[in-house]
């Protein structure tokens, strides 16, 4: 069946020369080990955040440490590293504990902000206990003095967890963020806090209703990008709740023996031209595999100049344990795909790598976006599998963006080790536009190690 971002791949000439693109690797290294906490959680699970960022000539990393001796959910504690002359170096460990890596903001004035979820200590190991949400203010000279407690402001007394799914989003330039936390499946608590060190406003955003499950409810929304420029403030996660099919529920029950299996299916986007005035819209259903159970994993969003709205993300077609019984005509696809949003409608969409049963070739997946001070826009994925002539990859690549939504070619990125999951100083967290590429993640064939890397891209 010819998806909708196939269609587009016929109507434009896509392929654009790049010639100037030559990724060199400045830096490759490891940056610190972890241990599996076994609570659900580990460092890349805040995936639409960061925990890199750079502030001038300062970089940082959050980290997330298992505690010795402690009981899960909130068996860890975040720690703050910079790299230095001598590289990596710790400069903070938290003194409480927590389930969830601790993403990162920056303003460009050198302030440096980490999100915080510590636990109240209140209720049974292993079970969902009270947590108090906190950002705190480090300066980027003098990392290792005693950081500002910002205390976030929310509207009324919101029941938060260990389980936040928060999502932290800056505007570097103006000195502003933005914080959301889920509470249960009904919706995010939000809150803002202006230029001039106030929490100025708050709010919640209602997840959106799910009328066509058997049993209609809210469709919880996790793994949000978040991008705020201006006090405009966009909005992308793919839905995650308890499988919403009875057939499709009692069938993954026979075959994993669990009560539970969740979807990740839809990916929805909300946003409001300004948080502090405006509500934010009517939810937008950017892609769907609902009715084949696939899978849709968000990838990045950049807010540009003119106000467009640039998404990233992967998507496998059906989940291949259900085929056989309820959709044995359906194909397998993976694709990276990208889209096009103005003010709250699709404009454009297309694949940027696919993958089908008829036409095997490179899965991207992954995906991150790169934007240059001069408003270029990459794109850097994992790519693994055969390509045409056979020959087996697994590698980062580089992919431009050209006005348009035109492709342009892609060029390897020469690492050692290929990053699978990564973060980067992205624009979202604060961090300025950049010529350089940098990446914070797991590589292949390094287990539970966090690497970084520095590529410049020209």
């Amino acid at each position: 069946m010819k998806t909708p971002f196939a269609a587009a791949l016929l109507c434009v000439p896509l392929i654009i020369a790049a010639a100037d693109l030559a990724p060199v690797v400045e830096i490759e290294e490891d940056v610190y080990s972890f241990t599996d906490a076994g609570n659900g959680a580990g460092p890349m699970w805040c995936g639409g955040s960061t925990t890199l960022v750079r502030a001038g000539d300062h970089v940082f990393a959050s980290g997330l440490e298992t505690v010795a001796g402690a009981q899960p959910l909130n068996n860890c504690r975040w720690i703050l590293l910079q790299r230095g002359v001598r590289g990596w170096e710790r400069v903070r460990v938290d003194d409480s504990l927590t389930r969830e890596p601790a993403p990162l903001a920056a303003f460009q004035d050198g302030r440096v902000l980490l999100s915080a979820n510590p636990t109240l200590g209140v209720g049974p190991p292993g079970k969902a206990g009270p947590a108090r949400p906190d950002v705190l203010q480090f300066a980027a000279g003098d990392p290792t003095a005693a950081p500002l407690a910002l205390a976030p402001e929310w509207q009324g007394a919101p029941r938060f967890t260990e389980h936040s799914y928060r999502s932290f989003a800056a505007d570097g330039p103006a000195g502003e963020l933005v914080l959301f936390q889920n509470v249960g499946y009904t919706h995010a608590e939000w809150t803002f806090r202006d230029r001039t060190g106030r929490w100025s406003a708050r709010g919640q955003l209602p997840w959106p209703w799910g009328a066509e499950y058997d049993k209609p409810q809210p469709a919880r929304v996790c793994y949000p990008t978040v991008a705020m420029r201006g006090r405009s403030v966009h909005f992308c996660g793919v839905s995650d709740i308890v499988e919403p099919y009875g057939a499709w529920r009692d069938f993954k029950r026979e075959l994993t023996g669990r009560e539970w299996d969740y979807d990740f299916r839809r990916l929805f986007y909300a946003w409001t031209p300004d948080i502090t005035r405006e509500p934010f819209s009517a939810w937008v259903e950017i892609a769907s595999r609902d009715k084949t159970g696939g899978w849709i994993t968000p990838g990045d969003l950049w807010l540009a100049p003119d106000g467009d709205v640039h998404l990233l993300w992967s998507e496998r077609a059906i989940d291949e344990r259900l085929r056989a019984r309820f959709f044995p005509e359906e194909k397998q696809s993976h694709a990276l795909n990208y889209a096009v949003v103005r003010e709250g409608r699709v404009v454009l969409r297309r694949s940027l790598v696919e993958s089908t049963e008829d036409r095997p070739g490179v899965i991207g997946s992954g995906g991150r976006f790169q934007v240059t001070p001069d408003r270029r826009l990459f794109v850097i994925f994992y790519a693994a599998g055969p390509e045409p002539d056979g020959r087996r990859v697994a590698e980062n690549r580089l992919m431009e963006i050209l006005p348009g939504g035109r492709i342009g070619a892609s060029a390897r990125v020469p690492v050692a080790k290929p990053f699978k999951s990564f973060f980067t100083t992205t624009v979202r967290g604060g961090s300025p536009p950049a010529e350089t590429l940098e990446l914070l993640g797991l590589r292949a064939g390094t287990g539970n190690t966090i690497s970084y890397a520095k590529v410049r891209l020209f």
